[in-house]
């Protein structure tokens, strides 16, 4: 019997071996495409469904490439050849919620939007907020340790996670964390996972930090810079001066230009960006109107032109919003977008946009950038127009696009940066992984990955290369 014959028998309708079917899971956002094609493709909804897979696959050292809503930017859960395709999209259960302990308990498929959706009834929300909230998943959160645009005051995913449950790859059940608010017993297996792309073991459950809703009134503020240099030192002076916005969102004028295009003069009438860069704060609290003056004041005492939201202008708080949220679909509509991902402390973010407008004028690659300023988290895009004629099986993004963004990450780590803040390493960054941590910690890494999956079947090639 074969190993799809065997997932057939045991996992009956659940798996697909229809080649379009297949064909759909071997990309995902970042438009890179998996060569070959994979081998079966299991719907899972059950932890027992996910066992099962994984001691089938165990038995004949097959890969198994774990994937959810497929939102991921770095390739990490695609289809490759010959894999199994391990869906968790259908665990998609709210299990518990507990106000009284601040915490919910989760299947990895549940909707970012959902959870908080059914935390708002008491009062509470879910503070991982990637641009995506609508349509990711908390499991895919989890895998990747994501990002988004309130981590600079509520945190990554790995601070709101408090537990595991995890099915390692030879289909044994594993449990990690607590429910306390403390708790340093043994190893924190818990952090670890947190951020394994899938190459340690397939998350199945997940016990989460709930946070109780802001009391007070949202405060939002849009200025416009010259330059983008002049906007990123501003914010960084917003962190010096010890305020704390729960959004800072900052747009380069390539960017920008591209954002106003895209939404049109009906919807950017009165908002501030028909020229140079764009900066967007939010504060939230008590305390937001007394936070956003400050924050005002600091702004225009470097540069800026403030507006507030809801003032004279006809900025509204929505609208503002809504200029950042544009950035990828407006990108999108000159071409494939390769958005890229780096982070770099706080007072180097105006040296590092330096860095990109060099490597993009030597290079005559155009890289218009947006940047979570709160965090130092910046993503770089490239964008490729569409070509038709294109032959089937060539790259999407070209050699010569990946050389310049090489230059890029190597310009972030020389100013105490890292390869990514928040998209994680997948496949399209193994090649510099070692790079940023060297030998010793790679060597290390790679020993940790052979003791929870030792046969290397959970998604090879994600974040490591496969070993020949």
């Amino acid at each position: 019997m074969t190993a799809v014959e065997r997932l057939q028998s045991e996992l009956g309708s659940i798996v697909s071996i229809d080649p379009v079917e297949l064909a759909a899971t071997r990309t995902d956002k970042s438009g890179w495409v998996a060569p070959g094609m994979p081998l079966a493709l299991v719907r899972a909804t059950s932890v027992p469904e996910v066992q099962a897979v994984l001691r089938i696959a165990t038995e004949f050292r097959i890969p198994v490439v774990t994937r959810g809503t497929g939102t991921g930017l770095s390739g990490g859960a695609c289809g490759t050849d010959g894999s199994i395709v391990l869906n968790v999209r259908g665990m998609n259960r709210i299990l518990e919620i507990r106000p009284e302990d601040e915490l919910a308990v989760v299947e990895p498929g549940v909707i970012n939007q959902h959870l908080n959706d059914a935390l708002a009834e008491h009062g509470l929300w879910f503070a991982p907020d990637p641009a995506s909230k609508g349509f990711a998943s908390v499991g895919g959160n989890i895998a990747t340790n994501a990002g988004g645009l309130l981590c600079a005051k509520y945190g990554v995913t790995r601070e709101a996670v408090l537990a595991l449950t995890v099915v390692l790859a030879d289909g044994r059940l594993l449990k990690t964390g607590r429910r306390t608010v403390k708790g340093v017993t043994g190893y924190d297996l818990t952090a670890l996972l947190t951020g394994s792309e899938g190459t340690l073991g397939v998350i199945v459950e997940a016990t989460v930090r709930a946070r109780a809703i802001t009391a007070g009134e949202t405060v939002t503020l849009g200025a416009v810079f010259p330059d983008v240099a002049l906007a990123a030192a501003a914010s960084a002076l917003i962190t010096a001066s010890r305020l704390c916005p729960a959004v800072m969102e900052l747009i380069d004028s390539a960017a920008l230009a591209m954002i106003a295009a895209y939404l049109g003069p009906d919807q950017t009438a009165g908002l501030p960006i028909d020229r140079g860069a764009f900066l967007l704060l939010q504060t939230d609290g008590p305390g937001a109107l007394a936070e956003a003056e400050q924050a005002a004041a600091v702004l225009r005492a470097a540069g800026g032109e403030v507006r507030l939201a809801d003032a004279a202008g006809g900025a509204t708080a929505d609208r503002l919003l809504a200029v950042r949220r544009a950035a990828h679909p407006a990108l999108a509509a000159h071409g494939e977008v390769l958005i890229e991902d780096v982070c770099v402390p706080r007072s180097r973010m105006a040296e590092m946009f330096e860095r990109i407008a060099e490597i993009s004028a030597r290079t005559g690659v155009p890289i218009p950038t947006v940047a979570h300023a709160g965090d130092g988290n910046l993503h770089p895009n490239f964008v490729i127009p569409a070509d038709p004629g294109r032959p089937a099986g060539d790259p999407v993004v070209p050699e010569a696009i990946w050389e310049a963004a090489g230059e890029l990450f190597r310009a972030a780590l020389k100013l105490g940066g890292t390869l990514t803040g928040e998209h994680g390493v997948g496949v399209l960054k193994r090649r510099w992984l070692a790079e940023e941590v060297g030998d010793t910690s790679f060597d290390l890494q790679r020993q940790i990955k052979s003791v929870f999956d030792p046969l290397g079947i959970l998604n090879p090639g994600t974040m490591f290369a496969p070993v020949s």
